[in-house]
Parts: structure tokens; sequence; C-alpha cells
């Protein structure tokens, strides 16, 4: 383990030679001070704010302890490196990377630590009744012990960081997981994976289910988008996306090269807590353009299709209503009946307007009628019945969706 030298560090040859027995003083009230200090740390600092047992409580203590010694063996010898000193500060700041928490509690609790031991110690300078030039000597000094002691932490956590890339996608893993599990997802448990996944936690997510890679060779790249968590070992691919509404998150060009021309299907943006709705829907889209049921290439968004969704949330009972309300046509042959069935829904959905069904199948008004008179003898009444003519509406709509789409 290298540790580094401290950069930019207030570096006095000509500094004032200090009293004799100020080190020996100081050493003498070590104990008394690390008290106060630790005491002070945790006063201000919520995160050290836990029990004293433990394993971060006796990282407090013995940070604590170690600085205050640092600072009275540059008095006592300015050449001291504190060496020892800075590998133990060193790993206190890989210990916060490999549990996932930010430096900044660590160097709030070296800023306040340290101005609370300068006012101690600067007491007993005060008392000893030593010069004004030495006491701003040794206030230097203190400065210069916080930023040894702080940048030695800042390299351990940036080494921890390189390292930890792999503990890091893991716990990413973990929480597409939990943000994905079916039933209730507690958004304090959210938070909480979160921060040990450093991934900012948004308001809104939608889930993009991925077609399998056409080369295998594709399989094992990661697709990536901007603070996505993605999962390329799930049958299918998925990956979820924070604020996919903002910033045109689907619609540009970095989206399209992350998914590498796969087919895809964008679920309906949802609440972090409710992702797993959104992995429903993109999963049953994904499922529907491999049938062609919707278009088989490019991207397909769940939010553009919700009718279709709808129809084929429950297929058998889909195949029911369309084979109760089709019966009739059950009657005619296959090329009659759809032709009949196309110009039925057509004509439903116009509004029983009769040029409009002509312009909408390129056809002759005239051949609309006769087709129209022929429904009349198949259905009689029931065309003219408002919920007969929703439900056959849904059944034609699914009846045409079977043509497969390109």
């Amino acid at each position: 383990m290298a540790v580094p030298t401290p950069q930019g560090v207030p570096d006095r040859p000509g500094m004032p030679p200090m009293p004799p027995e100020l080190a020996e003083l100081l050493r003498a009230q070590l104990a008394a001070v690390a008290d106060q200090v630790e005491e002070e740390v945790r006063r201000q600092v919520p995160e050290y704010a836990r029990p004293v047992d433990g394993t971060y409580g006796r990282n407090l203590r013995a940070g604590v302890v170690q600085a205050l010694t640092l600072f009275v063996d540059h008095i006592a010898d300015p050449r001291d490196d504190g060496g020892a000193i800075a590998a133990t500060y060193y790993e206190l700041g890989r210990g916060e990377a490999l549990e996932g928490r930010s430096l900044d509690a660590l160097q709030s609790a070296l800023r306040v630590g340290g101005l609370h031991a300068w006012r101690l110690m600067g007491q007993t300078a005060e008392e000893l009744g030593l010069d004004s030039t030495v006491v701003a000597a040794l206030g230097e000094l203190a400065f210069r012990t916080v930023h040894e002691v702080a940048e030695a932490a800042a390299a351990g956590y940036a080494e921890a960081q390189l390292r930890n890339s792999d503990e890091l996608e893991r716990r990413r893993r973990r929480l597409l997981d939990l943000l994905l599990e079916d039933g209730p997802v507690a958004l304090e448990a959210v938070q909480d994976m979160a921060h040990g996944a450093r991934w900012p936690v948004p308001r809104t997510v939608a889930v993009v289910a991925l077609a399998a890679a056409s080369d295998r060779r594709e399989e094992d790249r990661p697709l990536a988008t901007a603070g996505a968590l993605v999962d390329m070992e799930s049958r299918p691919p998925r990956m979820l996306v924070p604020d996919p509404d903002g910033s045109g998150r689907f619609g540009g060009r970095a989206f399209a090269l992350a998914l590498r021309g796969r087919p895809a299907a964008i679920g309906p943006t949802v609440a972090v807590t409710e992702a797993a709705q959104s992995l429903r829907l993109a999963t049953r889209a994904l499922g529907l353009m491999g049938r062609g049921v919707l278009p088989r290439q490019g991207v397909v968004r769940c939010a553009d299709h919700l009718s279709t969704l709808l129809l084929y949330g429950d297929e058998p009972l889909l195949e029911r209503l369309r084979a109760r309300v089709l019966a009739p046509l059950d009657t005619v042959s296959a090329g009659q009946r759809d032709r009949l069935a196309e110009t039925l829904l057509a004509w439903l959905l116009s509004g029983s307007n009769v040029p409009d069904v002509a312009t909408r199948l390129h056809i002759h008004p005239q051949t609309v009628r006769y087709r129209l008179r022929q429904l009349e003898k198949l259905f009689g009444d029931a065309l003219h019945d408002p919920e007969t003519r929703l439900d056959l509406i849904l059944a034609l709509r699914a009846e045409s969706l079977r043509t497969p789409q390109n």
C-alpha cells in the first residue's frame, strides 16, 4: 500500500522553535483531549452519533487519538512525516468506501475534531505564556495535521472505489432485484440499499425489457445509460432507467446506441416503488412483439399501446369473448369472414358513417353497404346494442391484431 505524500500542506522551515516541554505537556493531556474531541464529533456529525461499542466506535476513537498524536509528534520533531498515522487514515478512508458510505462524514469529523482539538490545546499554549508567533505557528501546524490525515483518508477512499467496482455492481444488482420484486416495496428500504449502491433515488422510473442478442458475443456487453440499473443475466434482460421523461431520455441517439439495435419494450413511467408494474407491462409488450402483435423491430413504448396490453392481459378471457361475440362470422367462408370483420370494425369505429368506412378501407361506398346488409343478416339487432357494440370492438380489435406486424 502506497500512502501519498501530502500536497499543498503548509511547510515552514523557518517556523519558530517550540518549547521542549510543550510536546510532553500536550502528550500528557492527549487522552483527556481525545475524550472531549470524540464527544464533540459525535455531537456534531450524525453519522458518528451511534453507540460507542462496535467497529465504528473503535475506529472513531483510534482516529482521534492518531490525529492528536500526529500533531504532538510534529511539535516534538517537525521532520516526522507521520507515515504510520497517515496509513491509519488511509485505511479509514478505504473502510468508508467498502461500507458504501460517503467520505463526507469522515471529512466533517476531521474538520470538527481538528477545530475542537486546537481550541483545547491552544488554551494550554496560552497558559504557558507562549509568544504570539509561536501560537500562530501551532495553529498552522494544526491545519497541516488535519490536511495530512484528510488527504490520506481521501486517497484510501479513492483506491477502494477503484477496487470495489465488482462489489458496487453486486449491490446495484440486489437493489434492482428489490425494486422489481413482486409485492409492495418500502421506500425506506429502497433508500437504504440505494445509499450503499451509490444510486441516487429518483422520483420516477421506467423498465426496459430487451430482446435476446442476435449475436452471442453481444450478450455480455453491458448496456449503459446514465444512472440505469442493468441486469443482462435475467430473462428477458432488463434495464431500469431513472427519471425516464426527463431530457429526452428515450428519444436521443445515445439510448438507441445503448440498445445496439435490439428490439426493446419500454414500460410506463411509474413511481420508484412501483417499478415491478413497469417491468410487467414491458415484458408483456416484448412477448407481443415476438408474436407480431406489436411491431417486431425497434423500440415499443407501452404508453402508446395500452389498449393492446389491456386486451392481452388475460388471453384466455379474450379468446372466450372473441369466440362468443364473433360466432355469427363462423358461418361464412374464411375470405368472406376477413372482409366482413374488417368492414364491421371500421363501421363501429367511424360512428356508422359509410363514406368514412369506404375511405378508410379504400373501397366503394356501395361495397360497404352491401357488406353491411350481410352483417345485418348475421348479427341482427345486436349491431345496434351499445354493450354488444363495445364487445364487438374489443373482439374485432383483438382479431385484427392477430395479423403479424413488421
